[in-house]
């Protein structure tokens, strides 16, 4: 679609002096990576399908750029999602997508390869192809197209973008995508087809070919099963595993935007993987098993970030932060470092029921911020349906802790919509919130302030790879109504606001996770009637989206009434995340029958991981 390939000095300018922050597409940053172009060099664009302030602060861009960066045969670049007011500035002046480091046009790199972090982004996926002026479709495209490459936690899932990706790498992407960008270098000189080098690939653990399977369909057009296109294809394909992170050269020195980002500071990922079994968590399956780095290297990789960045604050990163076998080593030993550089360090993603309150004052000493906790149900009946394995006693004397600390702030998380719910556990959720009140009351002798608590409700999505996979997500309109009745509830109680998701993206949502490929013509439909950006509410066009459902013959009844059955295909079912399909159905026995299941680090539940990961790998159990 574009006329011009490359983009001058003149031409940026030209742009930059027409969109708001135009620091969004300089590139130039500090820490940021120029090599020479050498023609030897596969070329890999790393593209986040949102803005630049949202793809900056993913650790994940961080870890590949420096892993591919490394190595002699690669280079990679970063591309990120144009805002709306540059988009319409490149179209305008036929000026195609491309890379912040040297500014090349995209369609001229050898991969282009896409993270799928939310299945609300996947409009911004095709649009940045046409602005590249890539063939959409990976049949358009020919020898002289970039490969076309996704990873990434919805690429387990990702049939709705089936035949528009030539390739998926599934699992853990740091040891995968740098051999596949080895093997690409030394196709390039061997003068092969395209074909021969997916055919090869294909036999990688953790590689995907859409095109090399093809979706049967009966004659109700449920789907039942997949043909192989070419004998070299897996009947299922086995996610990418990295056994031993320790192994992994983390980032030291990332890129350091010029602009505000969402997450500013330094971070380190001090371990993969959780042990907890939450059933409608996604995350804790298809990152299983559980693999530690020494609080030794995760010392060393803080202090070097801090010095090559100049940030102000460190962030440990991971599903539980609290669940790190040497935690409290770690913080107080991290701790005393920042103390001495006046840096700040954050604790995300801790628990309830093993939260070190004193630990944490010892952090934060007189600087309280909020506590964030994530109860999820408001009944220990509906609790143990999920395996929240916490209890409302723990909860409350967390708060009483708190206060006494001298916090004045909880936010608490929730999810409404989930299976076998009740009006009697949202009713729950009130209570447990005049409770924290009440507790917080209690220790007004320590309190710094009026108390606050936030409680904050998304709607139960059944994603993919969770015990509850098959089950059926509420219509939109019931959603609505127990929101608006928790509301009421909330509302009675001083000190208590309310947020909640909208009913209607968490459908469209629901479609995007289960949806098999003929959900792509849906996406292209959208695309072609404008929609980007469909994860921020100002440029989410939801009167589109209806309108384009219909047209689709999808309805509410498409994903809310009733459960999958056992026997019935899934559109996913050829990607195999390690969990077996029988330990998600036996869990989901046990959640109707609300029995609990341990934390695998005391005792292993049999989900078969195990066949071919070592578990707890680098952790002391």
């Amino acid at each position: 679609m574009m006329k011009n390939t490359k983009i001058d000095a003149a031409q940026l300018e030209e742009l930059l002096m027409r969109v708001e922050k135009p620091a969004r597409y300089i590139g130039g940053e500090l820490n940021s990576i120029v090599k020479d172009n050498r023609t030897d060099l596969t070329r890999f664009a790393f593209c986040f399908p949102d803005r630049y302030e949202i793809g900056m602060s993913y650790v994940g861009l961080q870890i590949l750029y420096h892993l591919l960066n490394q190595t002699e045969h690669t280079y990679c670049e970063r591309v990120f999602a144009p805002s709306p007011d540059m988009e319409e500035a490149m179209r305008s002046a036929h000026v195609p997508l491309f890379t912040l480091e040297t500014k090349t046009a995209l369609s001229e790199m050898d991969i282009v390869g896409f993270t799928l972090q939310y299945e609300m982004s996947y409009t911004n996926i095709l649009n940045m192809l046409d602005l590249a002026g890539i063939p959409l479709r990976s049949s358009e495209r020919d020898e002289s197209s970039p490969l076309v490459l996704a990873g990434g936690p919805c690429a387990f899932h990702s049939e709705p973008l089936a035949d528009f990706i030539d390739v998926v790498l599934i699992g853990d992407g740091e040891e995968l995508t740098v051999d596949l960008c080895r093997r690409y270098g030394l196709w390039k000189e061997s003068g092969r087809n395209r074909e021969s080098f997916l055919k090869e690939i294909c036999t990688l653990q953790g590689v995907y070919v859409p095109s090399f399977y093809e979706p049967q369909y009966d004659a109700g057009n449920a789907l039942t099963g997949f043909h192989k296109r070419v004998a070299e294809a897996p009947d299922r394909i086995l996610k990418a595993v990295v056994q031993d992170i320790n192994d992994i050269d983390y980032p030291a020195a990332p890129p350091v935007p010029f602009i505000d980002v969402v997450h500013d500071r330094a971070v380190v990922e001090i371990f993969r993987g959780c042990s907890r079994g939450c059933r409608f968590c996604q995350a804790g399956s298809i990152y299983r098993p559980v693999r530690e780095r020494s609080k030794e290297k995760i010392r060393d990789i803080a202090l070097q970030q801090l010095a090559s960045s100049g940030h102000d604050e460190l962030s440990l990163m991971s599903l539980s932060s609290s669940d790190y076998s040497e935690f409290e080593d770690l913080v107080r030993m991290l701790s005393d470092d920042c103390r001495q550089s006046r840096i700040s360090l954050s604790l995300p993603s801790l628990r309830l029921d093993n939260l070190g309150f004193t630990l944490l004052d010892e952090i934060q000493g007189a600087r309280k911020s909020g506590l964030t906790f994530a109860p999820e149900a408001g009944t220990q009946r509906l609790r143990d349906v999920i395996n929240k394995n916490i209890t409302e006693e723990e909860i409350l004397s967390a708060v009483r802790q708190a206060v006494h600390l001298g916090w004045n702030s909880v936010k608490l998380y929730f999810m409404v919509g989930l299976p076998t719910e009740t009006d009697e556990d949202l009713l729950g959720i009130a209570s447990l919130a005049r409770k924290i009140m009440e507790a917080a009351a209690d220790e007004k002798g320590t309190a710094r302030g009026r108390f606050h608590v936030t409680v904050s409700v998304s709607n139960f999505i059944p994603k993919p790879f969770t015990p509850f996979m098959r089950c059926a997500l509420l219509a939109p309109d019931e959603l609505s109504r127990k929101h608006f009745y928790l509301k009421d509830l909330l509302r009675k109680i001083k000190g208590v606001s309310f947020r909640y998701h909208d009913p209607f993206t968490s459908l469209l949502e629901t479609v995007m996770a289960r949806g098999d490929r003929r959900i792509g013509e849906l996406l292209f439909d959208a695309w072609s009637a404008g929609c980007r950006f469909d994860a921020w509410t100002e440029y989410f066009q939801a009167d589109v989206w209806k309108r384009l459902l219909v047209e689709h013959g999808i309805d509410e009844h498409h994903v809310s009434v009733g459960r999958i059955p056992s026997e019935a295909i899934l559109p996913y079912s050829l990607i195999d995340c390690g969990v077996d399909d029988a330990y998600f159905e036996c869990e989901y026995e046990l959640a109707m029958q609300g029995r609990t299941t341990p934390d695998c680090r005391n005792a292993c539940n049999d989900c078969g991981i195990d066949r071919y990961a070592d578990c707890f790998a680098g952790a002391r159990v």
